[in-house]
């Protein structure tokens, strides 16, 4: 069992919040690259003079680092706030991929923002149905 997961399962309230522990772990995980990978693809952005995208990749890692912390805390979650939080989220990462799909020709990091960001909205569709089935 990996860190992370063992921190979950030692809180207080994870087993009763309605959170299929496990899927929440892979949510985190996927949230996390994502901040990483579009906080630097919009680092690169910025030096190549494509403002747009980089200010859509900014978005991403910001919503994506909060949507990473509400899930750290289990004492704290309103399943709707959750479900709409993961909307949000979930939708800003269909954006960031789109912007970066349209430069994943010419700039590799564009590229490899855009893969993160899909699989990102791919693992927190399988979150939200988990947190619709507990």
């Amino acid at each position: 069992m990996g860190m992370m997961m063992e921190m979950m399962e030692s809180m207080p309230s994870a087993q009763t919040s309605g959170m299929d522990m496990g899927m929440m772990q892979e949510c985190i995980e996927a949230c996390s690259a994502v901040s990483m990978t579009a906080t630097m693809c919009a680092d690169a952005d910025a030096g190549e003079d494509m403002a747009r995208c980089a200010a859509m990749c900014a978005n991403m890692a910001d919503v994506a680092t909060t949507m990473m912390r509400m899930m750290m805390r289990p004492q704290g979650y309103d399943m709707g706030v959750m479900q709409g939080m993961m909307t949000a989220c979930m939708t800003m990462g269909e954006a960031c991929a789109a912007e970066c799909r349209m430069h994943a020709e010419m700039a590799e990091h564009c590229r490899i923002c855009a893969m993160a960001c899909e699989a990102m909205v791919e693992t927190c569709r399988r979150m939200m149905g988990s947190m619709q089935m507990a």
